[in-house]
């Protein structure tokens, strides 16, 4: 019997709406469970999940009978839905438009992980604009600065 195995490891970066810093210390753990049962409800492997107040950083298995394009789809709007009918922030949550996603090979997990979960420290020394850019950069994907995400007004 034929069988199909698969190691498929991403990396997404998504952000708040115009990169308004709307994720709360006092709720922001609830939201990283609910991505995470999003992640696992569709049969994907969350490996690790972290963020700014600005934007959020997943590491995943990804099962390869979902699209990279509708897994992004599934928690970004079940999670923004799940946020407002919260009523954790005044006004509408919305993420903003696209996402980064970065592939990884087995040898590089624990590095991947440990950037996840040290994201404060990281945020110390570059803004997400620069590390972003540095992401693009590294893995070459051709990229026009003006399409980046939006700058907080």
């Amino acid at each position: 019997m034929a069988n199909t195995y698969t190691q498929l490891y991403i990396h997404f970066v998504f952000v708040v709406q115009d990169r308004a810093s709307l994720i709360n210390k006092l709720w922001k753990d609830e939201l990283y469970k609910y991505i995470t049962a999003i992640v696992q409800n569709k049969k994907h492997k969350l490996i690790s999940i972290n963020g700014m107040p600005d934007h959020i950083h997943l590491f995943v298995g990804l099962n390869p009978q979902s699209s990279i394009s509708n897994l992004m789809k599934d928690v970004k709007a079940s999670s923004s839905k799940w946020i407002n009918e919260k009523g954790f922030v005044k006004g509408k949550f919305r993420w903003q438009l696209g996402y980064g996603a970065f592939s990884y090979s087995q040898s590089h997990i624990s590095n991947v992980i440990n950037y996840i979960e040290n994201q404060e420290h990281h945020h110390k020394k570059l803004t997400f604009n620069e590390e972003y850019k540095l992401f693009l950069e590294k893995y070459n994907v051709d990229f026009d600065i003006k399409y980046l995400f939006n700058n907080v007004n």
